[in-house]
């Protein structure tokens, strides 16, 4: 599942089975608060199953399902969660922590490729957005 992320699309078999090991699995029930926004970032998150929204307030920026992910900002710098999310029925998501990702970083530096085209990517939608 882990390889179907674009985030980690990147990376050999080998990669990805060493990255799992480090990763946490936690299920969610429904409508159950996965991250907080204004609240410290610890990790990136990528949904394993079931389906989660996006929302900054009241309002709602995305819908996420099985093999996306979010957090990724939260790898790079120690800034509060920029929004919440939230599950819409029974979830599971696996959990890599930000001092777990630059660990697997410096030995594999092909995850960072994915991390940055990825943001570049998701920067690109939110510029276009905005400019609509």
């Amino acid at each position: 599942m882990l390889g179907r992320a674009p985030i980690l699309a990147a990376l050999t078999e080998r990669q990805l089975r060493s990255l799992a090991k480090t990763a946490k699995v936690i299920a969610y029930p429904a409508n159950s608060r996965i991250v907080q926004q204004g609240e410290p970032g610890i990790g990136l998150y990528l949904i394993l199953n079931g389906d989660a929204e996006v929302r900054q307030g009241d309002r709602l920026l995305a819908k996420l399902g099985p093999g996306q992910f979010f957090g990724e900002m939260s790898l790079l710098d120690e800034q509060p969660r920029s929004a919440s999310v939230v599950t819409l029925g029974p979830s599971e998501c696996a959990v890599l922590s930000r001092w777990e990702f630059w660990g697997f970083a410096k030995s594999e530096p092909e995850v960072l490729q994915g991390l940055l085209r990825e943001m570049a990517r998701r920067l690109r939608e939110t510029n276009r957005a905005l400019s609509e």
